[in-house]
């Protein structure tokens, strides 16, 4: 065990998330999973005829040997023998036949459900802000899903064939029993109510145990996530903390052990429960069913045809009791699944969104902008200013006082909660979000690759270039030499997160991404910080030329970027409280004048 006294360990925090994303959900009922098939309504007919066929059919056999006992044998009567005799063995397989079709069936009904409760998930998941994944854990949505819902995968199977055709199997049998007998049905029924007890019991504590279990396989999941990615696997080691990781993931993996186990024990005390009260409702019919054959009110061949359809009934109706376990278990996962299909993003599209045109002036005007990631702490106070077009807008401020949050709005990543942002005059939360984010485009200091190949990465922006585009885009980003004398070129694969190449190159990779979507307003944050000169000299090239066709918002990070914009805001704090050009801010000998005389000056030198 870790210790969590005290500070405890230095990496103790990272079990923990952020602020939960805001979810509006609705109960995970039964009624709504039932609603997940509604897609499939002519598939259950057909499984429900094929389940209503099969179930007359398995009646047969109880049926033939009452005949053969009480007359085909007593009367000596060979030919309707031989017929019963053929029957016994034809009957089961027209039932197995049909049986393997309504099997498939059922799988189709049931894959059918997966798949669209997956597409829905992730598209959900698509619309959700910026805000959502910042505050969740990548391992936690992976195990929603996927885990999540392959945990409900068979209980939908069951909830289709064990469901339907378990409910026909005891329909049909209680008709049979009353046809033969109804005084017998009647003693045979009353073992029935006996089943839900245990049902109730077992169903309570197996859903709150399924709630435990599938959070501690997403803690796993998580785990493993940052554990084995490319960052987290290489910071291990460079900390030499494989011990305390593997001692993590140790008490993790044990708990997902341990609560499996205790689900399971539940699972198997009810089965015992049940298999109990089958064997006793045997034996009232056959006391029962005896005394009356003694008094020559009933046939052996009846006893044994209701004792063997009797079988047929208690074995459904425990199945039919499993599955309620099963379905009031699995409602602690769905809960899981509707929490995230019923979450609304905080950035939404407009109920009637502005298509902006293709190419815009590139014209940004913020009026008045508040902002603030949640209600405790307001993050940027009152912004204003305009950025025509092709100008070049820098914004310079110590650590913290709001920069990249301000980048952030333009392209939607989130909304404020007061003031106005427009392009060309249009407010950007009338537009609509892929018309918006057409027209720019972001390049980082954390540039992201897929692991696949440079081309594919490049075509990210802009799917349908082609290959002198590609080129060209790689040429301004001082890139494309580079490529050329990788083995592959193009096709060359990044590694994740694109750790097979230097941060510099990764950066050019990224502009040569940004110069191909041909954007008319560019948003820098910091694409220079962390890299050596040389790279810096590359990308800062690189740069300049990507600037010249658009709109530029950028975090500075270089004074020669400063002394280039045509507008420097300097942010304190979440407010502007300089802004002017070079000359006019050192002119103030304010706070941007402090941080030239420090932070810039010192970086050029």
């Amino acid at each position: 065990m870790i210790d969590g006294g005290g500070m405890g360990h230095p990496f103790s925090r990272l079990d923990q998330g952020g602020q939960p994303p805001k979810i509006h959900w609705r109960e995970a009922s039964l009624s709504r999973v039932l609603g997940l098939f509604r897609a499939y309504v002519k598939s259950l007919i057909v499984i429900i005829a094929l389940a209503a066929v099969a179930s007359l059919i398995s009646l047969g056999p109880p049926l033939i040997l009452m005949d053969m006992i009480d007359h085909a044998i007593p009367e000596e009567d060979m030919r309707r023998f031989a017929i019963l005799i053929i029957l016994l063995v034809a009957l089961p397989v027209c039932s197995g036949l049909l049986g393997v079709f309504q099997n498939h069936s059922n799988n189709k009904v049931a894959e059918g459900v997966m798949r669209d409760l997956r597409a829905q998930l992730y598209q959900n998941l698509q619309r959700q802000s910026a805000s959502f994944f910042t505050s969740s854990r990548s391992g936690e949505i992976v195990q929603r899903l996927i885990g999540d819902v392959q945990t409900v995968q068979d209980v939908l199977s069951k909830l289709v064939v064990s469901g339907i055709t378990q409910t026909v199997v005891v329909l049909s049998t209680i008709g049979v029993l009353f046809y033969l007998d109804w005084a017998l049905a009647v003693v045979s029924l009353l073992i029935l109510p006996l089943f839900i007890i245990p049902v109730r019991i077992v169903s309570r504590k197996r859903k709150r145990l399924r709630a435990q279990v599938q959070e501690a396989r997403a803690d796993l999941s998580a785990q493993i996530n940052e554990m084995f990615g490319v960052s987290g696997a290489m910071l291990t080691k460079l900390f030499n903390q494989e011990e305390y990781q593997r001692q993590r993931f140790t008490q993790t993996n044990q708990r997902v052990m341990h609560l499996e186990l205790r689900l399971q024990l539940i699972g198997r005390w009810f089965l015992m429960m049940v298999g109990v009260l089958a064997p006793l409702g045997t034996a009232l019919v056959y006391f029962y069913g005896g005394w009356n054959v003694m008094l020559e009110r009933m046939t052996i061949g009846e006893i044994i045809a209701f004792a063997a359809c009797l079988t047929r009934l208690y074995q459904p109706v425990s199945q039919l009791m499993n599955l309620h376990v099963e379905v009031a278990t699995a409602l602690a996962v769905f809960k899981r699944i509707f929490e995230y299909l019923d979450l609304r993003p905080s950035v939404s599209e407009a109920s009637e969104p502005i298509e902006l045109p293709d190419r815009v002036n590139g014209h940004l005007v913020f009026s008045n902008v508040s902002f603030a990631y949640d209600e405790s702490r307001t993050v940027l106070h009152d912004i204003s200013f305009e950025a025509h077009p092709g100008q070049v807008v820098a914004l310079v401020g110590p650590s913290g006082a709001g920069k990249s949050s301000l980048l952030g709005l333009v392209p939607r990543l989130y909304d404020p909660q007061q003031g106005e942002i427009t392009v060309d005059g249009v407010p950007i939360q009338q537009t609509s979000l892929r018309s918006l984010r057409h027209v720019m485009a972001t390049v980082t200091q954390e540039t992201f690759l897929w692991h696949a190949t440079i081309r594919e990465n490049l075509l990210f922006a802009r799917p349908e270039a082609n290959h002198e585009q590609l080129e060209a885009a790689c040429r301004k980003a001082n890139i494309y030499d580079f490529i050329l004398k990788l083995p592959l070129d193009f096709d060359t694969i990044v590694g994740e997160r694109g750790h097979r190449l230097s941060g510099g190159e990764r950066q050019r990779l990224a502009i040569a991404r940004a110069v191909l979507a041909e954007p008319n307003i560019l948003l820098l944050d910091e694409a220079t910080a962390h890299l050596d000169t040389e790279s810096e000299r590359y990308v800062q090239d690189a740069l300049t030329k990507l600037i010249t066709s658009c709109t530029t918002l950028v975090i500075a990070h270089r004074l020669s970027t400063v002394q280039a914009a045509d507008l420097i805001l300097v942010l304190e704090e979440g407010r502007i409280v300089e802004r002017g050009t070079h000359q006019q801010l050192l002119a103030m000998d304010g706070l941007y004048a402090r941080l030239y005389n420090t932070q810039f000056q010192s970086h050029e030198t």
